[in-house]
């Protein structure tokens, strides 16, 4: 497989910083695992090596006021094709684009992003704004 997209370009991150800082920001994260992870996951498989990166992250996530709003693995295509494009998908929920940007540029972040990058094939992160109240 072809290096998919693991990290944001400087201009999205940028266009993030402009968004609204009273407005929390909801973060879908799509999902593809590597079957084996690389470096610095060795000996453990893609989803193996994001579990390791989600246990990192958790208590910096709570620490900026995130949570997890829904994690789920994808199984079975109903509408496209019958294997599911992507192996998980996790819903994010950030009080404002600026907690998630202060969360993914802090040193300890960018530690555990290693094994993420180990495990993950390809990803998408899309920010929205939630329409449920």
């Amino acid at each position: 497989m072809d290096e998919g997209y693991l990290t944001p370009e400087e201009d999205q991150l940028a266009r993030l910083a402009e968004r609204d800082p009273s407005t929390p920001v909801v973060m879908m994260n799509l999902i593809k695992f590597r079957d084996l992870a690389e470096p610095p996951g060795e000996g453990m498989t893609g989803a193996e090596a994001y579990g390791a990166y989600s246990a990192a992250v958790a208590p910096m996530l709570e620490g900026v006021g995130g949570r997890v709003l829904s994690a789920v693995r994808c199984e079975e295509g109903v509408i496209g094709p019958p294997e599911p494009e992507w192996d998980l998908v996790v819903i994010v929920e950030y009080p404002s684009a600026r907690a998630f940007l202060e969360m993914v540029s802090s040193a300890d972040y960018l530690e555990a992003h290693r094994l993420r990058a180990a495990g993950v094939a390809d990803s998408r992160l899309a920010a929205s704004t939630s329409l449920m109240p």
